[in-house]
């Protein structure tokens, strides 16, 4: 399975509407921004979506699913499970979601960076105060990018998860194609910030 660069897609996604977001007030906690507050007012949709609905296995022409309650569907065809099987397509599920859910927050983190960015540009510009400015987005930059980072440290789990059930369920074996490269891509394909 070829999965998505999430850190990277969040980045890309969220920093071109930075310029519609505002700043939060001085010394406010860092919470979200109107940016930010639309995102996960969206992302919500898709966090309750994940949670009661049937998730995708990538695949190449068939269509993958597994249910909320650990069912195998392939091409809408529940798969006979026993316990131990369903067990592991529930663990693989939740594994799964667990990603997902990591990528729409860092979307959210990037929404907040692009908008909190564009607002620092802005007062350095009318206030003539430039000088932090850089100092101050890279290091939010890097903490987005060490909680980027925590996605791909999740992917083993998930690789050895997708192993045991392509073991225990033959059915799946076609689909589990997710490799230790997708892991490493991972980790090397995080956008590097100036």
């Amino acid at each position: 399975m070829k999965l998505v660069n999430v850190p990277l897609l969040a980045l890309m996604l969220a920093l071109p509407l930075a310029a519609c977001g505002e700043r939060p007030q001085a010394n406010a906690p860092q919470t979200d921004t109107t940016l930010g507050q639309k995102v996960r007012e969206a992302t919500n949709e898709a966090r309750k979506e994940l949670a009661q609905g049937n998730i995708s296995i990538g695949s190449d022409g068939a269509k993958v699913e597994i249910s909320p309650a650990g069912d195998l569907l392939i091409n809408g065809t529940a798969v006979a499970l026993n316990d131990s099987q369903r067990a592991l397509t529930l663990q693989y599920r939740e594994r799964t979601i667990a990603i997902a859910e990591a990528g729409i927050e860092i979307g959210v983190q990037g929404a907040n960076l692009g908008a909190r960015a564009a607002g620092e540009a802005l007062k350095g510009i009318f206030s003539g105060d430039t000088d932090k400015i850089e100092e101050r987005v890279n290091a939010e930059a890097e903490k987005l990018k060490a909680n980027a980072a925590k996605i791909c440290d999740q992917m083993p789990a998930l690789l050895a998860t997708q192993q045991q059930l392509a073991a225990a369920v033959p059915e799946f074996r076609p689909y589990a194609k997710m490799d230790q490269s997708d892991i490493d891509d991972c980790h090397d394909g995080h956008v590097e910030l100036p």
